[in-house]
This record gives C-alpha cells, structure tokens and sequence, in this order.
C-alpha cells in the first residue's frame, strides 16, 4: 500500500509487527526495546562479558607446567583463566618496571590463601605522586582505577614492556573485593595509598604521606573476587600456576633482580639456567640429561634450544609476559635453526639422498626456549597467549652464530631426528610390503602362477619381462612348461637405483611396491629361505643389448640394498637368456645361435669365405622374436636358463661398486681398466654375481659413458654423429621433416633407441637462439624454439624442416671421408668413430652431459679466437688464452677466480636506471630463459596476490625473438635499496660457468679431464694436422 506507515517493532524480532497502539504496552514473555538494547558502561560491560578481557571464567582442566620438587613439571591442572590472568597482570607490571628503572633489583610476591590475599611488590621507580592536570586525580589513581589509561598507548615510542591496551591492572581491581595501591615517589618525596573496592565501583580518598629523597617502591595488594570465578578459596592448582609465574618473572629478569615468594628467594644466573627445570625434569635420569644449548644472539633476545620427543616444545616469553602458545617471536627463532639443520641433513646426505626431510619435521624435534624484548608487542587477544606482531616490526634483528649452529648440527639434538627419520622410513615401507596370500588383486598385467602362494609356491618362478612385448613371448612359451609353476609380470621401464633414492622416491614408485606384493617381500625381513615368499625364485628377462644388462644390474642392486640374504639362497635370482644374433645356414638344416657381440664376431671371422653362405638375423630385443621361437626357448630351458650364485663378499662388493654413490672414485679406476673385447661366457651355467657386473654390465657403463660424454676430436656423442653421418650419406641439402629424417638416420645408422630422442637430437643440432648453438651444423626450417623457453617451445617434429647447413660441409671436408675408421653394426657399415672438423667443434658449441662416473661441461667459444690460436701453433707462437662466447649474447662474461683446474666465470646481463622509480632489463645471463625470467619478476610483484614479500610495483615485457627487454617499476625507497644491494644481485642477473669439469674421450677412446680450452686445442691440432698429412 502506497503511503502507508510501517508499525514499529515492538522485540527484536522483525517479524513481530504491530499496530501502533500495541507497542506502548509490553507482551507477556516478551522483552521490550529498551530491555532488548541496553548501554552499558565499560565497567559493567567487562563484568557482564569477562572472557572478552581476562579469558573465561569457569574451570578448565588441561596439561600444563607448575613447579614442584625444585623442577618444573608438567601435570594436569584444574584452574580458571581469568583469575590466573589477573594476577599475572600484576606481576607482568612489577616486571616491566625493570624496563622503566634499570636499578630495579627486588620483586616480593606475597600468596596467602587463608586470608585470600595477594601482593606483588617491586623497588623501582613509584608511580608519580601527582594531580594529572587534565584529569584532575591523582596518577596511581588514575593508571590503576581508570580504564583505558595507560603510558603505552603512543605508538612512535618503541617500548619493551608488557602493558598495551589501557586494561592491565585495573582489570585485577574490577576482579577484587579489595584493591590496595601503595607507591613511594622518591623524586617528590610522597607515599601514596589508596584502596578501591566492590570491583573498582568504591574508592577510598588518597592518603598522601612524606618518604624519603630516592625511596621508590609499588606494591600492589589484592583480594580476588572468588564468587565471580566460581570458587570460594585460592585453590592449590591455582595457587601452583601463580607460583610458576613468579619463577618465569624470576628466569627473565635473571641475576640482577632478587624475586621473593612468600619470602623464598629465587635467582638464576642465566636464562638457561631457569630453562634447567625443564629439562632436568624431562630427562631420562639425571645421569643422562638432555642437551642445552644457549646462546644471548642479542641483548633483546635470551635462546636456548634442546630436544623434544616427536613434538615440537616451546617455552616463550615476550616483555614478560609467557605466551604460552608461541607466536611470531617462535617462529623466527625456530625458523632460523630448523632451516640450518635441514640444509645440514641435506648436505650430509646429498650423495647417498637417505633423508629428505621437511621442516616441520625436523621443528618437532626441538624445544625451544625465547626470552626476547620486542617493540609494542601485538598479541591475538587481552589474554597475551600467542604474539602476533610481524618479525619485521620487532625493532631487532640477529642470527644465531656459526659456533651455536655447529653445535647443535653436532648434538643428539640431529642423531634423534636422524633415527626417527630412519624409523618412519622403515614404518613407511612396511605399508608397502607384500604377504605370502593365494591371490593377488589390482594388477592387471600379472598373469600369476596357479601355485604360487600356495603349497608349492617354492617350485614357482615369477618371470619379470623387459615391456609388455617380452611378457607376451613369455607368455607364447608358457604354453609349454605350462602355468602352474610360473608367473609373468612386465617392467614398465628401468627400475630405480633404490641405493641412491629418496625416501619420497622409494614410496612413489609403484614398480617397486609391485614387486614386493608378488613377491610377498616384507621391508628388513631376514631371509634364509624362501618359504615364506610367494615365489621360490626370480627371473630376469631382458633384453640382450646393454640397457638390458642394466635392467638385470638395477634388480640385483634392489634385491641386495634390502635382502642381501636373498641372493645367497641357492636359485632364487635367475636369468632368461635370448640370441642376439642367428645364423642360418642356406641348407636350411643348420641354426646357431649367438647370445653375445663378441661371440658372433669372433664366430664370424673364423668363417672366412664360408660366411657368405650364411643368413644373418639381428634380434634387436625380445619382441623380434616369434612366438614359435618363444617356445623353443622354453623347451630347452637348461639352455637358456642361467643361476646367479653368491660365493663371497667380493659378489656384494662388485654390486656397490656399480650402483653406490661412494664408490664414484673406485667406479671410475673399474671403467678406465675396460679391456675391448671383454664378455659373459654364456656357456656358463651359473654367474657369480662379480663375473655378471665385471663382465656384463661393465658394457653398459662403458656405452652409457660413450652415449652421454662426446669426443674430443669432433665435439660429438654418438647420436649426433650418426645424424651428421646420414646427412653426408643422404647429401642432405633438400629439407626434409624431422620426423621422416629421423626416420632415416633411425634405418641406415642402427640407432637402437626411440625415435622421439632422436628428433630431438637434430632439433638440438639445429637450434640457434642465444645461448644453443654458436654454428649448428643444421638448418632450423620452422620454429625450433627460442631464448624465451630455452629450445623447449619448438614445434612437433612432423611440423618443421631441416637440412645440412651450407657450413657443415666445410667445417667437416668431403675429402676426409675416405680416411675415416667406419663402424659397423647389424652387417651394415655405420658412423665412423669420429669426424675430424677443420676447428674442434667441442669448443665451438660445447657441450654437457652425464655418464657413469663421469659427468662433463664444455662452455662455448669464438670461433674467430679458435682460428687465431690455430695460426699461432702452426706459427709455433704461444696461444691466446681463450673465455667463453655466446654468439648474440650482449652481456659481459668475466674471469673471477682461478682455480687449481680451469676457470670460473660470472655471466652478467645488463640492467639499467631510467629514472628513479623505473629499471630496464635488456639482457638476462645465457641459459636463464625469458620465460622464468618473466615469471621470477611477477613473483616479486605487488600486482601478485601470492607474493609474500613484494619488491616492485609492476613489470612491464617488451621481449621478442632473440631480444630481452623488461620495464621494472618499483618505489624509489625499494630502488634505492637494491643500488646498494647491487642491482646484478637484486634481480638475479648473473650466474656462473666454470672450466673445471671438461671431460671428453681422447682420440684413443679413453675419458680424459682437461684443465683449459687452449690443451683441447692443442691437442686437436696435432690430430687435424696428421689428417692434412694423409690427404696429401
């Protein structure tokens, strides 16, 4: 209805709407406006709300520490909140005194539960005894029985003292029955006593006296109104808590403040030895007692840190006042050591990854004790439990000392967290271990062995096949030994080097775990025999190329690192052996069989002109073979069935000496003693475990060092080679797909590994942003990726083209062919064993990479400073030393430091002031990409939500292609902090290459470490010379 007036509500219910003439009468049951909103004044708001101010005021029952028997100990306690905070708002200001008056030396507490009285007296300065002129009381009156007045409340002076937010004492007077202020002012020669009672609502008049000149003293004296707290006597528990807060009062204040109760002295010396109750309590006995390491990191801050069970521990203080639950002050303290004790544990087992702790973990295992001073301390209620404040505001800052650091690094502070570390580790991997059960659920790829589980389960034999191809050949002979006896599971891929992995690997790898449940494997099991195992024995079926061999090698490690006992039982760990090679003979009759290199080759020159009468296949891996040739394997098992057999120590020692971080020295004597032509005799019906590494999987090594270190001579590995190699083959100067020439390389070079790493191989060998190749042998057709995501956003490589460079021809001459050593592989000739460029390519391009033993980085160079040092040798003239190049790279590459071998450098990009709110960015280091650059900047941004400590104001990307270009926008207080900081450093603008691991195989095939670019050179030469000699 338009115009009509809306009745007024009668209740704060809005639905309970009346007419006009109702509302001036009450209904029964109802409350009225006025009893419904009431105003009240802050006294009667704090009486009818308490926990608002002092917490709650009913009794809570909860753990905490009281001092008994000379130690504090930790025990249930029954008391009430509020009333514990009363007093300990007295208390806290005879404390804080010690701030205001540093002759402060004595604090008299006085608890006397017949008469329910307690006082709290301190020798500073009084109160001053004098009419405040605005609000004509007397000052004690007016700071102990007027709320909201304080001498705290200006927040441009830092102050270290307890007080805050104008409640304090005079909540304890609006808490008592009785409230007596007495204070000596020494300076006006005045005594002031006052009482206030009926819960601040009466006052008596001042009584004003004469004292002394230098006499200053406040006690404080009052009656807890116990009926508010439900209680009628100072109850012991009450009492008890009371009495641990005069000895917290006690260990803050330390040796220059006597702090009496009920006429008992307490004194310590140190902050640590008031931490010493704790500890003597909470040790085992007092022979054995827990660690204590303290230090005083400032004048404002009192540490000391020991060890907790399981469960971080904290003992805080802040300005006096026990913040019970920790808080910020806590955390940075805690912060600090956790930090330094994970970087610890992290060094100590960088090379063998035991432990990767977090830490948090490592948190609850200490116990810390702070005593600290801190500016205007926030707290996240009246109550002053937790502190809030920000450690930027704290108006101190420090670290601990290295001294105090080592220490604890080298305490059973570290040993505890170390061994429960290892203990959750072992409690973790139990939860993955298998039991001897009839059937296995949940995976489908396991075609389980009818028996196994069962009462034969020692008969039965678990087959784990290189790839689902190998278990379907297993699975084609199977249909001849039949199923009872025997299970198939595939590998997905190379198992982990369990020896090395992190705890977090060890759980997460399902291949692992996979392996345990079929097995029934349980985690630090002992095993002597095989009875309680699914499966009596294991067979390894990969295979016959080196990767295989690494597959087996990478079995026994896992069998080894957690049941060394396993492979001792007779039987248990065999493996399947297939032909690498077949011969067959034109009359059809005659098959043989060849299950290693070495011996088909010798095989094979022993056959002279014969040979030409026999047909060569190559098994490249198990799926080459049919299922018909699956089940003559079977059918002559003893054939291909081989026992690995434990004779001694020497056997667990050759496992480690190939998977074990700490044997990286010893692994690389074993790889430089190879000796060519070394192979497994498969006529051997048992393989010591030794015989299998040295002499099988020592060619794995050996072929992954080759694949992943390049040579000397020509800069290449071996893929590359066989690239450059098809190329010359092809004549390569019409472009062609990535796709389809890896394809080619893939058929005419005998590449044996995906065709995919190979496509990335040539994309690489193409690749001419800033930073990849300073002359790429071959032509980038497309988007072969750019600085912006350092190559990695390039095309797919049925998108883009390549070809030969026009360069690479005159780089690597035609007319060397012809005096190349070519390879051959599968029948057919391969790549040679190494090109011989016109300048060492290695320098040119570099290179990086990592094998077994070794790993090696070779930084790029100019080639115009190559050429210069060639004319010097072959002038007979000292060599220029040479510093690495990036071509387009427009930042600056320093020598810093020599070094016993090589060189270390700092790359530099370029950053510059356009005015003083404002930065440009026009270069980053080589190899730190746009993209993460771009990324790294708005981390730092105010204009990002998650950014927890913003730096700039905003960013601004000019970048494109090969240029580098950033606009930074920043507040002139932040960039002037970062001039003085350094602006390279501040934004992350330099990084650092080095000279000192450039590993490269000799033109003899042997690994070898060189100190300088100029002994590459020199090397090189010499080589490159005697090939101009030949050619002549």
């Amino acid at each position: 209805m338009a115009g009509a007036k809306k009745a007024p509500l009668t209740t704060s219910n809005n639905a309970n709407i009346q007419p006009p003439e109702a509302a001036t009468a009450p209904v029964a049951g109802k409350k009225t406006i006025e009893q419904t909103y009431q105003k009240k004044t802050q006294l009667e708001h704090i009486l009818l709300r308490p926990d608002t101010y002092i917490g709650s005021i009913e009794k809570h029952t909860q753990t905490l520490w009281v001092y008994e028997n000379e130690q504090m100990v930790q025990r249930s306690i029954t008391y009430v909140p509020g009333l514990y905070k009363i007093f300990d708002e007295i208390l806290v200001n005879a404390a804080d005194n010690k701030q205001r008056d540093p002759k402060m030396d004595s604090v008299k507490v006085t608890i006397d539960v017949e008469s329910n009285c307690i006082s709290v007296y301190n020798n500073g300065d009084g109160v001053p005894v004098e009419i405040h002129e605005e609000e004509g009381v007397y000052v004690p009156e007016l700071i102990f029985g007027h709320l909201l007045t304080s001498s705290n409340y200006d927040d441009n002076e830092k102050k270290t003292t307890g007080g805050r937010n104008g409640y304090g004492a005079k909540l304890t007077n609006i808490f008592s029955t009785e409230f007596v202020i007495e204070t000596a002012d020494g300076k006006r020669h005045r005594k002031y006593k006052q009482v206030f009672s009926n819960n601040m609502g009466t006052k008596s008049e001042p009584v004003i006296s004469k004292c002394k000149a230098g006499e200053n003293w406040t006690k404080i004296t009052f009656k807890p109104d116990l009926a508010k707290f439900s209680m009628t006597y100072l109850e012991e528990d009450v009492v008890a808590l009371m009495k641990k807060r005069v000895i917290d009062v006690a260990g803050c204040l330390g040796k220059t403040v006597k702090v009496e109760l009920n006429g008992q002295l307490f004194q310590f010396k140190s902050f640590s030895n008031y931490c010493d109750l704790y500890l003597k309590s909470t040790s085992v006995s007092s022979l054995d007692p827990l660690p204590r390491f303290e230090e005083e990191v400032h004048e404002r801050w009192q540490i000391c840190i020991s060890r907790s069970e399981g469960q971080f521990q904290q003992v805080s203080f802040v300005n006096g006042i026990a913040t019970i639950k920790g808080g910020t002050h806590v955390d940075y303290v805690t912060n600090k050591i956790t930090s330094h004790l994970v970087n610890v544990i992290k060094n100590k087992n960088k090379k063998n990854k035991k432990f990767d702790l977090k830490p948090h973990t490592v948190k609850n295992h200490l116990w810390v004790f702070v005593n600290a001073l801190i500016d205007n301390p926030a707290f996240d209620s009246q109550t002053k439990e937790t502190l809030t404040l920000r450690a930027a505001s704290f108006g101190s800052s420090w670290d601990f000392s290295t001294k105090f650091l080592d220490k604890v690094a080298k305490s059973d502070i570290m040993k505890n967290i170390e061994e429960w570390a290892e203990f959750k580790q072992k409690k973790d991997l139990k939860k993955t271990d298998g039991s001897k059960d009839r059937r296995i659920y949940g995976l489908a790829k396991l075609a389980d062995a009818n028996e196994a589980g069962g009462r034969n389960s020692e008969k039965c034999t678990l087959i784990l096949t290189e790839g689902d191809s190998a278990k379907a050949l297993a699975i084609a002979g199977l249909s001849v030994v039949g199923r009872d006896h025997y299970g198939v599971f595939p590998l997905s891929g190379k198992l982990l080097n369990v020896r090395e992995a992190s705890h977090n690997q060890l759980m997460q790898n399902v291949e692992i775990q996979h392996i345990k449940q079929i097995l029934g494997l349980q985690h630090g099991k002992q095993y002597d025999s095989i009875k309680s195992l699914r499966y009596g024995h294991l067979m390894i079926m990969t295979d016959q190329d080196h990767d295989g061999s690494h597959i087996k090698g990478l079995l026994i490690n896992f069998i080894h690192s957690f049941w060394p006992s396993l492979l001792k039982v007779p039987s248990f760990l065999l493996e399947f052996i297939t032909p690498i090679v077949k011969a067959t003979h034109k009359d059809g009759k005659r098959k043989i069989s060849f299950y290693t290199m070495p011996q088909y080759e010798e095989w094979k020159q022993n056959q002279g002109t014969e040979a030409k009468n026999w047909t060569i296949k190559y098994y490249k891996g198990l799926g080459t073979s049919t299922d018909q040739e699956g089940k003559e394997y079977f059918q002559d098992l003893g054939k291909h069935k081989k026992d690995f057999v434990w004779v001694d120590e020497q056997d667990g020692e050759a496992i480690e000496l190939a998977f074990s971080k700490k044997k990286i020295e010893a692994r690389k004597t074993w790889l430089r003693q190879f000796e060519p032509g070394t192979y497994l005799d498969d006529q051997e019906t048992h393989i010591k475990y030794r015989d299998f590494v040295h002499k099988e999987l020592i060619l794995f090594s050996i072929a992954d060092l080759q694949r992943s270190i390049p040579s000397m001579v020509d800069g290449l590995k071996p893929g590359q080679r066989k690239i450059l190699f098809c190329s010359f083959k092809r004549n390569f100067i019409k472009e062609a797909k990535v796709a389809q020439f890896s394809g080619y390389v893939s058929e005419h070079s005998a590449y044996h590994h995906g065709e995919q790493s190979l496509a990335s191989t040539i994309i690489g060998m193409a690749q001419d942003y800033v930073g990849s190749n300073n002359i790429n042998l071959l032509l980038p057709n497309g988007q072969f990726g750019t600085r912006g995501q350092g190559g990695k956003d390039h095309a797919s490589a049925r998108y883009i083209y390549t070809q030969l460079s026009p360069i690479t021809r005159f780089l690597f001459p035609k007319a060397d062919d012809i005096l190349l050593n070519y390879l051959n592989e599968d029948g057919q000739m391969i790549e040679p064993t190494w090109y011989v460029p016109i300048i060492p390519m290695v320098l040119v391009n570099g290179s990086e990479g990592i094998g077994t033993g070794w790993s090696s980085y070779i930084p790029n160079y100019n080639p115009l400073d190559i050429i210069a040092n060639v004319r010097h040798l072959l002038n007979d003239e000292p060599m220029e030393p040479m510093h690495p190049w990036y071509r387009g790279f427009r930042g600056s590459i320093e020598k810093t430091a020599g070094k016993e071998a090589g060189n270390s450098y700092t790359v530099s990009g370029n950053i510059g002031e356009v005015d003083e709110t404002t930065l440009r960015i026009t270069e980053l280091p080589i190899r730190k990409w746009t993209q993460d650059y771009k990324e790294f900047l708005e981390s730092v941004s105010a204009e990002n939500d998650k950014s927890k400590d913003p730096f700039i104001e905003s960013c601004r990307e000019n970048s494109g292609g090969e240029i580098v270009h950033f606009v930074v926008y920043m507040t002139a207080e932040n960039l002037l902090i970062a001039k003085q900081e350094g602006l390279l450093k501040k934004f992350k603008l330099t990084t650092s290459i080095s000279t000192s691991n450039m590993h490269l195989f000799d033109s003899k095939g042997v690994i070898k470490k060189y100190d300088t670019p100029e002994q590459i050179l020199e090397e090189f030469f010499h080589i490159r010379l005697e090939f101009y000699e030949k050619r002549k």
